[in-house]
C-alpha cells in the first residue's frame, strides 16, 4: 500500500513517463487510485461518482496501446477525474440539483473529450455545491464534501470535490471551472494548484447552468465571465493539461486559437510583477498578507522584480455583481417554476431573489463600464504583465458559514471574495500555487494574475514560485 499511495501522489507527468517505461501499467495505476478513494472517500465524499468498470476496460486499452508502442498519446493511461457540473457522456452529470438527479449526458463537453482523446483514464466525478455557485461544496443530492486538511472545513467552491480529491491523492489530473473563483479558491483552500485561463482559450460549452441545455451558450455574464480549466497538484502538470485544452471548438463560438504554452522558454528575470494585498473591498487576513508577500520575496530572489503597486480594481466585484445579476434572476426562475422550493436555502437568496432586473439600457451601461475597467487593468499591466496577489481574504471556513471572521472581525462570506472577482470580470488568466499555512495548518495559496492570453507567462512564474514556496504538501489524512 505504501508504493500505491506514492504513486497516487505523484506528479502526472511522472507518472506518464512511468507507464511509457512499463514501469506500471494502467490498470495497475487506475486500481491504486481507486482502492486509496474506497479507503479514504468515505470521510471526503470528494468523488460522487464512479466507473470503475468502463475506466478499468479504458486503462486495459491504453495498456494496450503502450504495449504496442503505437499511437501512444499524451496522456495515455493516466487516471483523472472531471468536476460534476461538467458534461460526461454515459456518466451521471446533475450540477447537484435535484431536479437533475437522474441526468446522464448523451455527449462529453469539448473539454472531457479532448482529455479522452488525449489517452486519460475518467475514473469518476467530483463534488459541487449546487449549481456551482457557492464557496463550500454541499448539494441537496450528495451532501458535502470536506477538506482533506481538516474535515470540519469547506474544501471550496465550486470546483471543491476535485481539489480535495487531487489533495488526498485521489486521481493524477482534474477539470473544474470558474465564474467566481471556483478554480482558485479551492485550490487556495485545499492546497493544490489550478488554473483560471483567458476566457476564449478553452472551449466552455458542456458545463451544466442549471436546467439550462449546457450546449447552448449561457446568459452573457456568464458566457463571458466563466472559464473551464485544469486542476493538479503540481504546476508542470497543469501547463501540460492546459496544452491540451487549449483551442477552438464549433459549440464553443468565442473561444479563439491560441499559442502553446512553454513557460521554460520564458525569460524571467525580464518579467516585472506587481504585489499587492488590499484595494477591492474587505481586508485580506493578516496570515494570508504575511504568505503573499513571502511569496513575492521569494520572486526576488529568484531574480525577478517585484513592486507593491495596487492594480485599478477598486470597483471589479462591484461591476462583476452587477453584470451577473442584471436579468435579477428571471430566466432561472422561469426555468424553475416550483421546482426552486428543492434547492437550499442559501442558493435560493442568492440566486432565485437577487436585485430587480435592469433594463437594456443599463445593462449596456454594465457592460461599458466593465470595458472601461478592463482597458484601465490593461494599461496597468503594460508596465506589470504579471500581478501577485491573495486569491481569497481567508482560509477555508467552517460548513454552513455565510460570515467569515478576518483578524477578529466578522464580515459576510460573499465579501471575502473579491480578489477573486476582480480577475473573473477582467477576464484574464490566473494561477494559484501553495504558499504555506495559517496557525490552524489550513493551506494558504498565493494567485498569479497575467495579461490577456499570457498563460505562458503566468505558468512560468507559478513554477518558480512553486520552488520558491516548496509547492503541493500532503495532508494529514
Amino acid at each position: 500500500m505504501a508504493l500505491a499511495d506514492e504513486l497516487c501522489f505523484a506528479p502526472a507527468h511522472e507518472l506518464l513517463s512511468k507507464l511509457r517505461a512499463r514501469e506500471i501499467s494502467s490498470v495497475e495505476l487506475t486500481r491504486s487510485f481507486y482502492e486509496r478513494i474506497g479507503k479514504l472517500n468515505p470521510r471526503l465524499n470528494a468523488v460522487v461518482t464512479l466507473c470503475e468498470g468502463r475506466a478499468l476496460k479504458e486503462a486495459a486499452e491504453a495498456d494496450r496501446r503502450l504495449r504496442a508502442n503505437t499511437e501512444v498519446r499524451p496522456l495515455e493511461g493516466l487516471p483523472i477525474t472531471i468536476k460534476e457540473c461538467i458534461s460526461t457522456e454515459g456518466l451521471r452529470s446533475t450540477d447537484g440539483m435535484k431536479i437533475l438527479e437522474h441526468n446522464v449526458p448523451d455527449r462529453d463537453a469539448p473539454t472531457v473529450a479532448r482529455y479522452r482523446q488525449a489517452g486519460a483514464v475518467i475514473i469518476g466525478k467530483t463534488n459541487v455545491p449546487e449549481m456551482a455557485m457557492d464557496y463550500d461544496c454541499e448539494n441537496p443530492v450528495f451532501g458535502a464534501t470536506n477538506n482533506p486538511w481538516n474535515t470540519a472545513r469547506v474544501p471550496g467552491g465550486s470546483s471543491g470535490g476535485e481539489a480535495a480529491a487531487l489533495a488526498a491523492g485521489f486521481c493524477a489530473l482534474g477539470l473544474g471551472s470558474d465564474y467566481g473563483g471556483s478554480i482558485r479558491v479551492p485550490a487556495h483552500f485545499s492546497g493544490v494548484v489550478g488554473l483560471k485561463p483567458t476566457w476564449g482559450t478553452i472551449p466552455g460549452s458542456g458545463h451544466l447552468f442549471g436546467p439550462f441545455d449546457p450546449f447552448v451558450p449561457g446568459p452573457p455574464p456568464v458566457g463571458s465571465m466563466a472559464t473551464i480549466g485544469p486542476m493538479a497538484r503540481y504546476i508542470d502538470d497543469l501547463t501540460l493539461a492546459y496544452n491540451i485544452l487549449r483551442g477552438p471548438d464549433p459549440s464553443s463560438p468565442y473561444t479563439v486559437p491560441s499559442n502553446e504554452a512553454r513557460p521554460a522558454t520564458v525569460d524571467k528575470k525580464k518579467i516585472r510583477c506587481a504585489v499587492f494585498v488590499d484595494g477591492g473591498g474587505v481586508p485580506v487576513s493578516s496570515e494570508i498578507r504575511t504568505a503573499v508577500e513571502s511569496a513575492a520575496q521569494g520572486l526576488q530572489r529568484a531574480g525577478i522584480e517585484v513592486d507593491e503597486a495596487t492594480p485599478p480594481i477598486r470597483r471589479a466585484a462591484e461591476l462583476w455583481a452587477l453584470y451577473a445579476s442584471a436579468d435579477g434572476g428571471q430566466a432561472l426562475n422561469e426555468a424553475m417554476g416550483d421546482r426552486v422550493k428543492l434547492s437550499r436555502p442559501r442558493l435560493r437568496q442568492f440566486l432565485f431573489q437577487p436585485a430587480p432586473s435592469k433594463s437594456a439600457a443599463e445593462l449596456f451601461g454594465i457592460a461599458v463600464q466593465r470595458d472601461i475597467f478592463r482597458i484601465e487593468l490593461a494599461h496597468f499591466m503594460e508596465q506589470y504583465p504579471i500581478i501577485i496577489c491573495a486569491p481569497f481574504c481567508v482560509t477555508a471556513f467552517e460548513h454552513g458559514a455565510l460570515e467569515v471572521e478576518i483578524d477578529g472581525s466578522k464580515c459576510p462570506l460573499f465579501e471575502a471574495n473579491w480578489p477573486a472577482l476582480w480577475v473573473n470580470c477582467a477576464a484574464l488568466p490566473a494561477a494559484v500555487v501553495p504558499a504555506g499555512k495559517d496557525k490552524d495548518g489550513l493551506p494558504i495559496g498565493v494567485q498569479i494574475v497575467g495579461r490577456a492570453f499570457g498563460e505562458e507567462t503566468v505558468l512560468a512564474i507559478a513554477k518558480v514560485l512553486e520552488q520558491q514556496t516548496g509547492g503541493f504538501q500532503r495532508p494529514p489524512l
